[in-house]
């Protein structure tokens, strides 16, 4: 069977190697300028280089996002970054704009191109425009359904791949276009500085009565209603009709979110692909898939636009704010020893008597408890206080290097 690539985010050099470790078959990520995360960390030209060999070395591949929508001013810089950038062993650069496409055709024309889900495609002319421009991968635009999605397919050339995404963020507007943010606070959503203003509660008020404001309600039932922002998407329930789609790439949005939630999500995604792929006349989604991806922040969980169309179900939330994740504790710089000891980086506070899960490469949390801990010379301790202290303990399981020890 062959399985589509399972892509995640990469908001640093850190998270990238999460990614990789825990089972993506490819990362994307930005450098400094030009791309649709401007507050993520980033990566700068080196780091573009090191992750794409990163990447390389372990089976992977490496895409980087050029996806703003340049002005007329910003073209000179965006030449010249592109000249820096194109020999660093990318695989593929992720574009939206008609004349950003035109400039990499240019001056790298060996580099493949994917088209962003900021272009917005919903059709099968529009994906084959695309491959006429030189495309080779058509990320659709998340109002979507899956029988949509199916239809493009089928109407596309072989070569063509598409790209969609199963789990993150969602934006109230066609595809993240969107100008609110530029409005409230003057950062431009379409380059990459989001403030999430969807994300904020509206109140009302009658126009002679400006003293009496009333807080925007949807029904008696669900109280105060936030009325633009969208639930989070989360299709682990659906990867049998993922797979059976024909879809190409599986894409994880969240190159804000934590080293932990990268880890943590394409472990999840990876265990459930590989569980269908092994057997899928049997496959059945293991409920501690679904306990793994609530560990992590996120809002309230929906399938998106697969199964409902936008104008039907909206998938507003219906409480603002993020579920919060599990503490991040600790992760692994060496393998146990004979003895069960790691040596461990600290990354929140933990101590002698906190019971904690381990995280590893294929394997969902396995709670255990801190019985002994010492620090870089070897003096016992009775807690991790220090942000990045190195702390060696001991596990009642097999540990790597990379695995991660979070709160239970």
């Amino acid at each position: 069977m062959k399985l589509p690539e399972l892509l995640c985010p990469a908001g640093n050099p850190e998270k990238l190697r999460a990614a990789i470790d825990y089972g993506a078959d490819a990362v994307y990520f930005a450098g400094n300028v030009f791309g649709m995360r401007a507050a993520a960390d980033n990566f700068t030209t080196d780091e573009i280089k090191d992750g794409a060999d990163y990447a390389h070395k372990h089976g992977g591949k490496a895409y980087l996002t050029v996806n703003v929508m340049p002005h007329e001013n910003e073209y000179l810089e965006l030449s010249a970054y592109i000249d820096e950038i194109k020999n660093t062993g990318i695989d593929a650069a992720i574009v939206a704009d008609l004349g950003v496409i035109s400039l990499f055709k240019e001056q790298a024309p060996h580099i493949p191109l994917h088209i962003s889900t900021q272009a917005n495609a919903v059709s099968s002319a529009a994906c084959r425009a695309y491959a006429a421009l030189g495309a080779e991968r058509i990320v659709l635009a998340r109002e979507l359904t899956l029988a949509e999605i199916v239809k493009i397919k089928n109407n596309i050339p072989d070569g063509l791949e598409i790209e969609t995404f199963i789990h993150g963020s969602m934006c109230i507007s066609n595809s993240g276009r969107c100008l609110i943010s530029n409005h409230y606070t003057g950062r431009d959503a379409n380059r990459g500085m989001c403030a999430q203003p969807c994300r904020w509660e509206y109140k009302i008020a009658e126009v002679k009565r400006p003293d009496d404001i009333l807080t925007v309600e949807e029904d008696t039932r669900t109280g105060e209603s936030f009325i633009m922002s969208s639930k989070d998407l989360c299709m682990i329930e659906h990867i049998p009709e993922l797979v059976l789609s024909g879809i190409d790439s599986l894409k994880i949005e969240g190159r804000m979110k934590s080293a932990y939630y990268t880890a943590v999500v394409a472990n999840t995604y990876r265990m459930a692909l590989d569980r269908y792929a092994a057997d899928p006349e049997n496959y059945v989604c293991d409920p501690e898939w679904l306990r793994e991806l609530s560990s992590v922040s996120h809002r309230e969980y929906a399938t998106g636009f697969y199964f409902d169309r936008p104008g039907e179900e909206a998938q507003k939330v219906t409480e603002g704010g993020y579920i919060r994740e599990k503490a991040y504790l600790a992760v692994a710089s060496t393998d146990s020893d004979e003895s069960g000891f790691a040596t461990f980086v600290q990354r929140n506070k933990f101590s002698v008597g906190d019971v904690a899960e381990v995280i590893s490469p294929g394997k969902c949390g396995r709670p255990f408890k801190v019985t002994e801990m010492f620090d870089d010379k070897g003096n016992p301790i009775e807690s991790a206080p220090h942000p990045q202290m190195n702390a060696k303990v001991k596990v009642p399981f097999e540990i790597k290097a990379g695995d991660i020890i979070r709160q239970n």
